[in-house]
């Protein structure tokens, strides 16, 4: 070693000595091939952490150049960036001109991007597989940049992971093919909750800076977006690695122009997603020679100079690699025992329980129990204590400090034994260190621990229970994910009931776990748990799931709403509003302000019928053509036919091999269609069940069946993920016709009420018609084109079109895609209007009423919506579903309609009634003004006049002058009244003799409102010219003008004392003036969402409170501000939008308000 670097490492000794941990140092050092085995015992040998450090140097320093720097690196790559500061000095130059770090080939470049990434790192004995790390390599250079797949398949513990990590461990693979990165997801079995986290984690990973949005997705459809955007902006040519896929299902949330690295047990799982796809097998075994040279490795001989054993205790271990890693850690400890480890694996003495599986476990389960049974008596508890760990689960060490009760460097000690024999696994990232089991060594712990279950995870609950409380876990803190995602599972899995139900049925910990991670999984955990969390109180269980569902899109949300102020929105009866009403009351005690809803009424349930026929997501549901039977199908794979009048199931069919996406009645009710993921299409006989067809010519997943509207020729159409539709005359065994066109999946598709066009709506973008008899392509509409703008380049966008329906003469189709949707002419493919339903949304599915104007939508935070087509407003609020709506479905006749959801129920509504409890409108056009006995009503007509209608004397004046529509007035003192107009003029009336006294030309634009002082010497007046201004009524000029808004200025409001003014604006944004000399103050405004504005919208009013300490503001919610800071004191959502007014009681604590909807708030502050 240089003299240099040698003085170095000696003057900076006792600095290192002090704070580094060996263990994961020597492993980067073995790794790089700079220490020996041996080596690493000596050290380990060492009774405490600094004696181990003090060995280690003293081994470096007797090494080369090269081993300084990949002590160096390994001190930079386990987070000790400032002892590897001090170390950078002394570098030596090392003989490889290459630039890489050591012999294993692996440069600085790599080890960065693969740490950022989450990629594993080598396991602690690694036998490079050449010819299959090429093959991956190859194949992913064959991507090219363009969007594909790579699909690692083999059986369980074959080694796919260690070969994907291994196969982007290259230089100039990284350099050349993914400058963007590589970025490690571990999938493992998912559901949709599990998933909706996997991605939500991903998305917050690859915009840390939080550049794209400040809240995470909602739901899959939006996280798959999120994510489309942030790979092609943010990490452009960068590939995403999939550790260990299940389910063809969960790929579609990344088949989203990515380029993807996965292994999988199941080659299948890419059939359903697009692109270029290349498969490298794995073969089971690893081949005798490697398994050979991976013993070797362990034992440290040469391979030559093995004993004969060796050879055999391969061939017992079936060549599976984590089975030879065990053997080897055992042998490494008892290198003389080759003789009685092969007669153990020969025995077969641990009796296996697993009987019903496609690999043999037999070899596995005898090395882990052999592995098991040759750990030190004083840590094999410690060992059985893992098995409560689920799979694919990465476990921080201090929840394992905690359950041992035991400091940091205790747990690493007993784990780093764990590791070394190949029993446990750990990913490290800078200080962090997690701990994780191989799928099959999971099942092998809860099999041979299954009765001590219980109590294990009973254990891990005490413990937690002594060191923390549910809803003070802190983010900072290590352990605090892993609580908030498995606090719940545990308890269940200990039959700790009571305590589950106190953790489940507690704002507090609502709170703490949906700001962390959003409702999602917390909503899983409501539907995962139900039948223990009903035993308790299923009323209370109701409460708080609806709650969640209700207010999902709020709790996404950043900044994080007041939970406590949500709760006490709920209906009095409710367990929700009873805690929230309790804690609000002890927090108002310290100066919090808390609004009660005091005109709400219980919130009644529209759902005429409520069905659950189906154990997982409700995919779809239909009328028969009768209205009288209804049938269903799922995620479990089933058909459901039920009564619509009562839920009484008449059918139950296993009706595919996988899910099933869509059914149909046929017009004269005689037969059911299904369609799956299986790329099946069959059909049924609708009063017997029997099957009549089966279809197969699609080759991908079919999404969407429907039948012609008249019987007299019946036809189905079906959509695929194949690109195609296929017509298919039920009296013939082949398709009739294929329809080409569509360049991606075809989600949805519908025949005319004549029957002579088919529309289908595709992940391509478009709508197209097609004749259906020729089955040619008749017309084609771009809705794609819809959605662009200029920082959209048309390449970069995606649109779903998801879903269509005709008018009822087939004149008229709408379609849904993203937040909007478009009605269409046929004739002309002309746009003739189009509804945009929200930024926090994505419509799934829409359905026209065949009776009138109405369309019911179905949207992705979980309510359903009825829209008036016409007049494009919407006509009312479904909400009662816990998860996301999937389906959407009028009656024949078009009162009533269905919906079907992921909460595995369907609901049934009746139109009449839903519109009219929606239909409560109130409308705020006019201003009534009390003075003295005297009531005034004030109005705008139509043709630019004010008129002024006295209630007693029924008499009325009109007010003319103004050049343009008058926007609003105000009523002054001594009968006068002040006017402005979309003119740019503001004028002074007096109402007795209709003559106009003053003129004050105040913008180049709309005066959109004006403010009165109260000691009534000024006004305000505020402009689409986004500038507001302060008048003197004596005088014709501004005595100030008031610049800085970016949009629209559309309110103003005078304090009590006329010192300050508040000026509110399109963007969300509040400004607060100094009357006296027109400086800026405050500047208030909400922290901005993603694609939407902030305050929910257009700031509409504004008020102070008579001591000016405090300002209500109304736009797309209310919120109080505090004057003095010019910070949020608290948010009121209601369930509309667009509040025009907020009317103010004298004493500032009654507060009225109507929204979009027509819902009356009457809030009252909580004293």
């Amino acid at each position: 070693m240089d003299a240099k670097a040698r003085n170095c490492l000696l003057q900076h000794r006792e600095a290192l000595e002090k704070d580094i941990k060996t263990s994961y140092i020597m492993d980067h050092m073995i790794s790089d091939g700079f220490l020996t085995i041996s080596e690493e015992e000596k050290v380990r040998n060492e009774p405490t952490q600094q004696q181990r450090a003090a060995m280690l140097i003293k081994m470096i320093l007797k090494k080369d150049n090269d081993s300084y720097v990949s002590f160096y690196n390994a001190l930079l790559h386990e987070g000790y960036k400032d002892l590897a500061a001090l170390l950078h000095d002394g570098i030596p130059v090392v003989s490889s001109s290459s630039g890489k770090d050591s012999v294993s080939g692996i440069t600085s470049y790599v080890r960065t991007v693969l740490c950022e990434g989450g990629v594993p790192q080598r396991p602690v004995v690694f036998v490079t597989r050449k010819k299959l790390v090429n093959a991956i390599q190859q194949k992913l250079s064959k991507l090219k940049g363009e969007p594909g797949w790579v699909t690692i398949h083999g059986m369980a513990g074959c080694g796919k992971s260690v070969l994907a990590a291994e196969a982007v461990r290259d230089h100039s693979l990284l350099e050349g093919c993914f400058p963007g990165g590589v970025h490690w997801v571990s999938v493992g079995k998912q559901d949709k909750s599990g998933l909706l986290m996997k991605l939500q984690n991903l998305c917050t990973r690859l915009d840390q800076d939080e550049s794209f949005s400040q809240r995470l997705p909602l739901n899959i459809e939006e996280a798959k977006d999120r994510l489309r955007i942030l790979m092609l902006r943010k990490h452009p040519r960068s590939l995403l690695i999939l550790d260990d896929v299940w389910d063809s299902w969960v790929l579609k949330a990344f088949d989203n122009q990515c380029q993807i690295l996965l292994t999988t047990r199941d080659k299948s799982v890419t059939d359903s997603v697009m692109g270029p796809k290349y498969v490298v097998p794995v073969e089971s075994s690893l081949g005798k020679e490697k398994g050979l040279e991976i013993l070797s490795l362990f034992v440290n001989m040469k391979k030559a100079d093995l004993p004969e054993q060796a050879h055999s205790i391969i061939k017992e271990c079936k060549g599976s690699p984590l089975v030879v890693s065990l053997i080897g850690a055992l042998l490494r400890d008892f290198p003389n025992r080759w003789e009685y480890y092969l007669k153990q694996l020969q025995n077969k003495q641990f009796k296996r329980i697993r009987k019903s599986s496609s690999y043999d476990y037999e070899a596995l389960d005898e090395a882990m129990s052999i592995s098991v049974e040759m750990l030190r008596e004083d840590i094999k508890d410690y060992y059985t204590d893992l098995s409560i760990l689920q799979k694919d689960v990465k476990v921080p060490t201090k929840v394992l400090c905690i359950l041992w009760d035991m400091e940091t460097e205790e747990v690493e000690d007993i784990l780093q034994e764990f590791v070394n024999k190949s029993l446990l696994f750990c990913d490290r990232n800078g200080k962090s260190f997690r701990y994780y089991l191989h799928d099959l060594q999971v099942d092998f712990l809860t099999e041979k621990n299954c009765s001590q279950l219980q109590d294990l995870h009973k254990k891990i609950i005490t413990q937690f229970q002594r060191y923390h409380q549910p809803h003070t876990l802190s983010p900072d803190q290590e352990d605090c994910m892993y609580w908030y995602n498995f606090l719940a599972y545990h308890m269940a899995s200990a039959k700790m009931h009571k305590e589950l139900c106190a953790l489940m049925f507690s704002l507090d910990w609502i709170k703490a776990k949906t700001e962390l991670v959003g409702p999602a999984h917390l909503i899983h955990e409501f539907v995962e748990y139900r039948h223990i969390l009903d035993e308790k109180d299923c009323a209370v269980s109701e409460n708080f799931q609806e709650f969640l569902s209700l207010n999902g899109h709020l709790l996404g949300r950043q900044p994080f709403p007041n939970i406590v102020q949500l709760g006490l929105c709920e209906p009095e009866t409710s367990e929700v509003y009873q805690q929230a009403k309790l804690q609000a009351k002890q927090e108002v005690d310290n100066g919090m302000l808390y609004l009660e809803w005091i005109n709400k009424k219980n919130i009644t349930n529209l759902s005429r019928l409520v069905v659950r026929p189906h154990t997982d997501a409700v995919y779809h549901a239909c009328f028969s053509e009768d209205g009288q039977r209804i049938a269903s199908c799922g995620a479990d794979k089933t058909l459901q036919v039920f009564k619509a009048e009562t839920g009484e199931k008449l059918l139950e069919i296993k009706a595919h091999e996988d899910e099933v996406l869509c059914c149909a009645f046929s017009t004269d009710d005689r037969f059911i269609a299904t369609c799956s993921v299986d790329k099946k299409v069959k059909i049924w006989n609708s009063m017997t069940g029997e099957l009549v067809h089966t279809y197969d010519e699609h080759s991908e997943q079919v999404n969407c069946c429907h039948f012609t509207n008249s019987s007299h020729h019946l036809l189905l159409a079906t959509g695929s993920s194949d690109c195609f539709l296929k017509l298919w005359d039920l009296n013939q065994k082949e398709c009739r016709n294929t329809m080409f066109g569509h360049t991606n999946s075809v989600n949805h598709c519908r025949f005319s009420p004549d029957d002579k066009l088919l529309a289908s709506c595709s992940a391509d973008g478009t709508l197209k018609l097609w004749d259906a008899t020729s089955a040619n392509e008749r017309k084609s509409i771009n809705v794609k084109q819809f959605f662009l703008n200029s920082e959209d380049p048309q390449e970069d966008m995606e649109v779903i079109v998801k879903c269509c329906s005709w008018s009822a003469d087939g004149a008229r189709i709408i379609v849904a895609a993203k937040n909007k949707i478009f009605l269409f002419d046929i004739h002309t493919s002309g746009l003739l209007g189009e509804i945009h339903t929200g930024h926090h949304s994505t419509i799934r599915y829409c359905d026209f009423s065949p009776q009138n104007h109405l369309a019911v939508v179905a949207l992705s935070q979980y309510c359903v919506e009825l829209w008036n087509i016409d007049s494009r407003s919407k006509v009312a609020d479904c909400r009662g579903h816990l998860s996301w709506v999937h389906g959407v479905m009028f009656s024949p006749d078009g009162s009533s309609f269905l919906t079907s959801s992921d909460d595995q129920t369907i609901r049934l509504w009746e139109t009449k009634k839903v519109c009219k409890n929606s239909a409560v409108m109130l409308k705020q056009e006019v201003d009534v003004v009390f003075q003295e006995n005297e009531v005034m009503v004030l109005a705008v007509d139509h043709i630019r006049r004010l008129q002024v209608w006295n209630w007693q004397l029924d008499k009325c004046i009109f007010l003319r002058g103004h050049q343009e529509t008058v926007k609003d007035f105000r009523l002054l003192k001594n009968s006068r009244l002040l006017s402005w107009s979309f003119d740019g003029t503001v004028k002074v009336w007096n109402i007795i003799t209709g003559n106009k006294e003053k003129d004050f030309v105040c913008h180049q634009g709309t005066v959109l409102s004006c403010d009165i002082s109260h000691d009534a010497t000024k006004f305000s007046s505020t402009s689409a010219d986004k500038t507001a201004k302060i008048w003197s009524f004596d005088l014709l000029l501004p005595l100030h003008e008031l610049r800085g808004h970016n949009g629209c200025v559309r309110c103003s409001a005078f304090s009590v004392d006329s010192t300050l003014l508040a000026t509110g604006d399109d963007n969300g944004e509040i400004r607060i003036w100094n009357v006296s000399n027109g400086e800026l103050l405050h500047l208030c405004a909400p922290l901005s969402e993603e694609g939407a504005a902030t305050h929910g919208g257009w700031v509409t009013d504004l008020c102070f409170s008579p001591d000016g300490k405090m300002l209500i503001s109304a736009g797309g919610y209310i919120k109080w501000w505090n004057v003095v800071t010019g910070e949020s004191s608290q948010t009121f959502y209601t369930n509309g939008t667009n509040l025009k007014k907020i009317h103010v009681s004298p004493d500032f604590k009654t507060y009225v308000t109507v929204d979009n909807l027509g819902i009356l708030y009457i809030l009252q502050t909580l004293e």
